[in-house]
């Protein structure tokens, strides 16, 4: 083996350099209130010092190692720094939770198992076979089960835990049954020889169908779903919002790859489950979330919503479906981290409540923070002008590209979707602006990283949509 190989994987040696000085830091600076904020700190400014740095590198050539097994792309590099981008924002926005007498000794556990999660989904998109990405696809999926039952005094988060670790199993059994249909069919794991030599055969068809449900669970598209809701409620919330957007932006630009590079011969029958899914996940979804009064399950299901409104760009099959679903994911990034660092230091300062009803008023005490979670969320149904409806408006585009009846037929069940969403969206501003109460959350002073989370997430939604530079930066990487 040339081992010179792995200094073309800067992305994640420098994550794997993060890693170690964290566990170091965790070591050395354990275990006080003073060090933890130190600690804080050094993860922030290496995951800064990342994102620039993945930033820069983000246009650089392709690049393949050991044989093809590890392909990175313009479009996979792009994809990486928005993701940096949104692990920084959790790191940030978790500090009320992490300061909490019962979180203070596992502060750098928290930090070690998100870097861990983030590698595995840097090894998954950047995988040129279907062995390297399933390790990268493990190596993301259980360190987040830890996430999930990290907050351990929680009942319904090791609940939760247990849910995702079980259907995480279940799918990566399924996902690993489509593999071998795959291999059966073309004697290969290799991404390009797959794409060479795949035909129209029924061992192929149900590989694909098996794999495509693998990965679907891990997106939670219906009918795959079916844990999100319990999950999200039970994982502590910053865990909730690093599942809810990061996780589900790098499994969705891997299907998107995998799709459109390796599955392309069979492109008529992966069209087909694709529409089926993304108006199930869209309306199921937007029909369930109207009935919800917890706003983590809220949320929840926003986000299977959220998700077909990505998948949504694969419809396409084109480079633009690609700049369209990174784009799609930038934005999701900073509405819905903007929401969850609300929801988190609302939770810690009201006794861990997160039920809609203990935002009744919320505007009377804390104007800022119901103006900020009203940007977040009118950006997340797409109201112009914040960033929300033009990413909503590229992945539109992207499906509609695709020219055919089916396309446009998808395409306005999403248009219609998005009036029901604005629905749902606005009984959280109802809450905040009109229904009176007698005993509103008193007023408070929120800490200066969950100020800057609310900062950086609120230039994203005011600038992402009108700054046109930021989508020809990302349509520019290509697939």
């Amino acid at each position: 083996m040339n081992y010179s190989e792995f200094l073309k994987m800067v992305p994640e040696a420098v994550l794997v350099a993060i890693l170690i000085a964290v566990f170091i830091g965790d070591f050395v600076f354990c275990k006080s209130a003073r060090k933890n904020a130190l600690l804080s700190k050094l993860t922030g400014v290496m995951l800064l010092g990342a994102l620039v740095l993945l930033a820069a590198a983000s246009g650089t050539e392709p690049v393949s190692a050991f044989g093809g097994l590890y392909v990175t792309s313009k479009a996979v590099n792009v994809m990486k720094t928005i993701l940096t981008l949104g692990s920084l924002i959790v790191v940030l926005m978790s500090q009320p939770w992490l300061e909490s007498e019962k979180m203070q000794r596992l502060q750098g556990e928290f930090y070690m198992l998100l870097l861990s999660t983030l590698l595995g989904m840097f090894i998954m998109m950047s995988s040129g076979n279907f062995l390297l990405f399933f390790l990268g696809l493990e190596t993301a999926s259980v360190p987040l089960a830890c996430m999930v039952a990290l907050d351990k005094w929680k009942q319904n988060s090791a609940e939760g835990a247990a849910k995702y670790i079980l259907v995480a199993t279940f799918s990566s059994g399924v996902m690993l049954y489509g593999i071998s249909f795959i291999y059966a069919a073309v004697g290969t794991l290799y991404f390009d020889d797959v794409a060479a030599t795949i035909t129209v055969s029924p061992l192929a068809i149900m590989g694909l169908v098996f794999f495509f449900s693998g990965l679907g669970f891990k997106i939670s598209l219906v009918p795959f779903h079916f844990w999100t809701a319990d999950t999200y409620e039970g994982a502590p919330t910053p865990v909730t919002g690093y599942l809810s957007v990061i996780s589900k932006g790098a499994a969705a630009l891997t299907l998107c790859i995998i799709l459109m590079k390796v599955f392309q011969p069979l492109v008529y029958y992966w069209e087909y489950l694709l529409y089926i899914v993304i108006v199930l996940s869209i309306t199921v979804a937007n029909l369930f979330a109207i009935r919800q009064s917890e706003l983590k399950r809220f949320m929840a299901f926003s986000s299977i919503s959220q998700a077909g409104y990505i998948m949504l760009a694969v419809v396409g099959n084109s480079q633009m479906g690609v700049a369209a679903l990174s784009y799609y994911v930038l934005v999701y990034i900073v509405a819905n981290m903007a929401v969850f660092t609300v929801i988190n230091v609302v939770e810690q300062e009201n006794g861990g409540r997160t039920d809609m009803a203990a935002y009744n008023g919320f505007y009377q005490t804390n104007p800022k923070l119901s103006f900020l979670m009203t940007l977040a969320l009118f950006s997340l149904a797409g109201i112009p002008p914040f960033a929300g409806m033009f990413s909503k408006f590229f992945v539109f585009m992207a499906a509609a590209e695709q020219g055919s009846a089916a396309a446009y037929f998808v395409v306005f069940i999403a248009l219609v979707n998005t009036v029901i969403s604005l629905y749902y969206y606005l009984l959280i501003v109802k809450a905040m602006y009109i229904t009176k109460t007698d005993t509103p959350l008193p007023t408070f002073e929120s800490d200066r990283n969950t100020k800057t989370a609310l900062a950086v997430c609120t230039v994203g939604i005011a600038l992402f949509g009108i700054m046109s530079c930021i989508y020809h930066w990302i349509a520019a990487a290509g697939l």
